[in-house]
């Protein structure tokens, strides 16, 4: 490892995080430092570190070696049962790796942070839309508006700069994480078929016809590389989604088609009441199909499922300002969701 640029990727196993290092190992220019407490398998190309951000102590005895680091990638996540205790632990992670990290790194050139439309207030209810990066705050608690104060506060006067990157919904495939829709959908719809059943929309009925956009996480990884290496883009926050729109009642029935089931109308079913029983029979599809052996627990997102499924409203930011200063990547999303659900099928994570 000679590269001038080497990234700590904070988050290193979650479905941001992996997609961030499988694009900075492409691009071949950067040295890749991963953080997550479950460690990881190195490469020739990235390195892995288990710790416990929430320990201050294990944080400066894994984190003080790290001289060489030029960039931070925050991108961890601490769950926690309400929006108040989500504060405490995810400001309590960054405040640690950015206080072990900037009194040794020397050459430290910029932190990114990984937000989401929560600085919208977007999981309260109806919110402005397109919400724009300029849109007034909302009352706290809100951890991504600390973390982005922190980081503000702790940048005066420093040679550094900092970005925030504001997804919306982030699709990808990585596993054992609470935030995974893909995965929702692919579980949900197999686990349907194959118990006979039609595929239905199982969200709030007024979910079904707002429109919502989304994140690929590969073209977020992109974005949030893009921002942290543009000058232009030094201290201040984009939006970043696929380019579209889309409204679960013109996409469900194309989802259905490709899973090749029937659809059925909406019915609100909770997933975290109807899917919880499901994990013997999910075992015996792994037998049947010859899957690969998750746990259960590791291909399940219900919780999230339920949140993403309860919007009955719209759900979109304005994403121009990103592309007005330069990133000009966009996806299209049916594709996209096609395109994760073949890589799941590839994995041997649902059947084929």
């Amino acid at each position: 490892m000679n590269n001038s640029k080497t990234a700590l990727i904070v988050g290193a196993n979650g479905v941001i995080g992996s997609n961030l290092i499988s694009y900075l190992e492409n691009l071949g220019d950067w040295n890749i430092i991963g953080l997550s407490r479950r460690g990881g398998l190195d490469t020739d190309k990235t390195r892995y570190i288990s710790v416990d951000l929430l320990d201050p102590e294990d944080s400066t005895k894994k984190l003080t070696p790290l001289t060489m680091i030029t960039h931070i990638f925050y991108a961890a996540y601490q769950d926690k049962p309400t929006w108040v205790e989500l504060v405490a632990p995810n400001l309590a992670m960054l405040i640690n790796v950015v206080n072990a990290i900037e009194g040794i790194a020397k050459d430290l050139q910029h932190i990114s942070l990984m937000q989401g439309y929560k600085v919208y207030g977007a999981h309260y209810g109806p919110f402005k839309t397109p919400a724009k990066e300029t849109d007034g705050g909302h009352m706290p608690p809100e951890f991504n508006v600390d973390q982005q104060q922190f980081l503000e506060a702790q940048q005066k006067g420093k040679k550094w700069s900092w970005s925030a990157l504001r997804p919306s919904v982030v699709a990808g495939t990585a596993l054992g994480n609470p935030m995974n829709l893909v995965s929702v959908i692919a579980v949900y719809a197999s686990i349907s078929k194959e118990l006979g059943l039609p595929l239905r929309f199982p969200g709030k009925f007024g979910a079904y016809d707002k429109l919502l956009d989304i994140t690929d996480a590969g073209l977020l990884a992109k974005a949030t590389v893009w921002a942290a290496t543009d000058p232009a883009c030094a201290n201040q926050a984009f939006n970043i989604t696929n380019g579209d729109l889309i409204r679960w009642n013109d996409l469900w029935p194309k989802i259905a088609a490709y899973f090749k089931m029937d659809t059925a109308p909406p019915l609100q079913m909770p997933l975290q009441t109807v899917m919880t029983d499901k994990s013997t029979l999910w075992t015996q599809m792994q037998e049947k199909h010859n899957l690969a052996k998750h746990s259960y627990e590791e291909v399940s997102s219900w919780a999230f499922g339920d949140f993403v499924f309860s919007w009955d409203y719209d759900f979109f930011s304005d994403s121009t300002k990103a592309r007005r200063m330069g990133f000009h990547e966009y996806m299209q999303t049916e594709k996209m969701f096609f395109d994760l659900f073949d890589e799941l099928k590839r994995k041997k994570v649902i059947p084929n």
